[in-house]
């Protein structure tokens, strides 16, 4: 054989090896892309690339390590680790001076012999398990995201320049791919929490009353306004027998969805001791009894509750740590209604006050929500107590209804564009 003829061999052996490669290669680069959906999870996504990176580049173990900017002192993350299935070796683990090389480089990093690279033979110990390693940054728009990182090739020849080519670019790919899952989660938790908030807000609609009481001789009217999708005030109005009316106004801790159950729970809580006709402060009682044992440590209510007995033109109520009510005579003088005890759902077993006052002809009382009164302007400024008070000396003549909105009308323009911070309720009762 000629030496043109054994140059013609060579030449097209190496092109064979060349083309074996490209081959290989776009056959990991179609697996990743091909076996990844648009609806993977981001753990999912990062196991089949650690896999496909085992298969092709024949190594055995693979790792993704997400970085995390935030952490100064363990700034990568392992997020998947894989090794062969002939593997017995216990995980490999980058050594920090490793991780530290790569922040700081922001480039491949290819180790055959650790013994004789200058940079990393001090890390080398008695049983050092990585043979050779191959790491490349995970970069997205030129940031550093993570390492992918493959140790121990079942080759005697280690790593190749052609290995930290693949390995490249499934490291570019899979940046872009893990973003688009970690995109894909926040965007599916979105959509979760928006629903949850439309049924937060559907449970919240249904528990509040449809209409206003109609007493004669009486006025009476509440509304509720969140600050948020989802609010934590509650009020209510429960009709007893003989011409009596329980009502309530209370201020739930917390929003969304946790909210709206303790807000249900305080409603059939409040609404089955009602019926069974027993004093407010036991009724109250029993609440926070109910609230201590079925929800969280961190879960209460502030609670104002009492009954109009309308034939004898009287309020029984109790105050369990609510706003203080306002009570405004014919006259014009202010009382306030602040028997009771403490808010509801921390402590079991907690004794309750009451306290029966005179409701007479042109007398009005005003309970509302912290919302009203600490509603603040761009300057920070709350609405206060004072002002809640001038208002309704100078406009009791409205009707309950008409009073209620113009308060909350009057709050809200007080407020101007500045965030509304918690949600406004407001109940008035007027002996008309």
């Amino acid at each position: 054989m000629t030496e043109i003829e054994n140059n013609q061999i060579n030449k097209l052996a190496e092109e064979n090896r060349r083309l074996k490669i490209a081959i290989e290669e776009l056959s990991a680069l179609n697996d990743v892309a091909t076996a990844i959906t648009s609806n993977q999870s981001v753990e999912d996504v990062i196991d089949l690339i650690v896999r496909k990176c085992i298969k092709h580049l024949k190594v055995q173990q693979s790792v993704v390590m997400l970085l995390d900017e935030k952490d100064q002192v363990n700034p990568f993350h392992t997020m998947i680790r894989k090794q062969d299935s002939i593997s017995g070796f216990m995980p490999f683990r980058l050594d920090a001076q490793l991780t530290g090389w790569m922040l700081k480089n922001r480039s491949p990093l290819l180790v055959n012999n650790f013994k004789e690279d200058n940079r990393f033979k001090y890390i080398v110990k008695e049983e050092f398990p990585i043979n050779n390693l191959l790491s490349v940054p995970m970069l997205l728009k030129n940031k550093m995201v993570g390492l992918l990182t493959v140790f121990n090739k079942h080759s005697d020849s280690g790593f190749t320049i052609e290995d930290q080519r693949l390995l490249s670019i499934l490291s570019a790919q899979s940046a872009h791919i893990i973003e688009n899952a970690r995109l894909y989660e926040k965007e599916q938790a979105l959509i979760r929490l928006q629903e949850e908030m439309r049924l937060a807000n559907d449970i919240q609609v249904n528990l509040l009353p449809k209409e206003n009481p109609i007493i004669p001789g009486y006025q009476i009217a509440g509304k509720s306004i969140p600050a948020k999708d989802v609010g934590g005030d509650y009020y209510d109005f429960i009709p007893i027998k003989n011409n009596h009316l329980a009502f309530c106004l209370g201020d739930i801790s917390g929003k969304g969805i946790p909210a709206a159950l303790l807000m249900a729970n305080l409603q059939a809580s409040l609404r089955g001791q009602t019926l069974m006709d027993i004093q407010c402060k036991e009724c109250v009682a029993f609440t926070n009894n109910l609230l201590f044992n079925s929800t969280d440590y961190n879960k209460y209510a502030t609670l104002f509750y009492g009954v109009l007995h309308t034939e004898l033109n009287q309020i029984t109520f109790c105050n369990a740590g609510h706003n203080e009510p306002i009570l405004i005579d014919h006259s014009g003088n202010v009382s306030r209604l602040k028997e009771g005890g403490m808010i509801v759902g921390i402590l079991p077993e907690v004794s309750y006050e009451e306290k029966t006052i005179d409701f007479p002809h042109d007398t009005i009382l005003v309970i509302y929500s912290d919302g009203i009164t600490e509603a603040m302007n761009s300057s920070e400024e709350e609405f206060g107590e004072e002002k809640l008070i001038e208002l309704i000396k100078k406009n009791r003549s409205l009707p309950a209804d008409q009073l209620v909105n113009f308060i909350i009308k009057t709050v809200n323009e007080y407020v101007g564009n500045a965030e509304q911070m918690d949600d406004m309720t407001l109940v008035i009762i007027k002996n008309a």
